[in-house]
């Protein structure tokens, strides 16, 4: 598997790709956004991308966003990045990418969390359509429609929405959404599981006009429900 590096320090490069050499899968290194926005126009073949935020010529966060417009949700990618602060960490992920690594970092700790993306994105190429009028999910393309019109969802908004809709009824803990989206435990102080349910509920319009709503209870945790129980209004999985 090819794994893309965009860094421009030598040191953190070098690093970068050693680490990827010894877990087995090759590096490309790339040290300005314009040299990536090249490959990836060229179509280059890469299975995941580790993106630094500062860049010298094009800001992380505008690269991703081009991938995001350009490319879609198929390519994953990892901001790898000096900015460690909560608020970083939402402006990132709702700019398209898939998790956020804050440096200094330790080799088994990317590779940890590139197996961990690399895996769901495996994963996704089984899993259903899921269509619960008015919406509908499409886990391979990552898109979601609300009355047959597209809704632009950050790629862990969607899976946020997809775990939700895919588990009507089901009551999950802040650690098991946690765990589950962002594949570790985010501090209880922190707003970034707050700002992604809020931007579902606003982006899928989510209320009783569209036969559903988050019922979140500070102690337990969150779950969807549905406000009519008809039975066309059950959700309706395709392959």
């Amino acid at each position: 598997m090819i794994i893309a590096s965009l860094e421009d320090d030598p040191l953190q490069a070098q690093y970068i790709a050693h680490t990827l050499s010894n877990a087995g899968f090759q590096c490309k290194n790339f040290t300005t956004g314009k040299e990536l926005l090249v490959a990836l126009k060229k179509a280059e073949k890469l299975d995941l991308l580790l993106l630094d935020w500062e860049l010298p010529d094009i800001s992380g966060k505008d690269i991703v966003i081009w991938i995001r417009a350009n490319l879609g949700n198929q390519l994953p990618v990892i901001f790898v990045t000096n900015r460690n602060q909560d608020q970083d960490l939402v402006h990132g992920l709702d700019a398209g990418a898939d998790d956020f690594l804050a440096k200094p970092f330790k080799a088994p700790e990317l590779i940890a969390r590139i197996k961990a993306l690399l895996r769901r994105n495996n994963a996704e190429s089984s899993l259903s359509i899921i269509k619960l009028e008015p919406y509908q999910l499409n886990p391979q393309s990552r898109e979601a429609t609300l009355h047959g019109e597209p809704v632009q969802l950050a790629p862990k908004e969607f899976d946020l929405a997809y775990l939700f809709f895919g588990n009507i009824g089901r009551l999950f803990s802040r650690d098991a959404l946690s765990t589950a989206i962002w594949n570790r435990e985010i501090p209880a102080t922190s707003r970034t599981l707050d700002t992604h349910l809020s931007n579902i509920r606003q982006k899928l319009q989510i209320n009783p006009d569209n036969g559903v709503r988050i019922v979140s209870s500070y102690a337990l945790g969150y779950r969807m429900e549905l406000i009519k129980n008809a039975p066309d209004n059950l959700p309706d999985p395709k392959s």
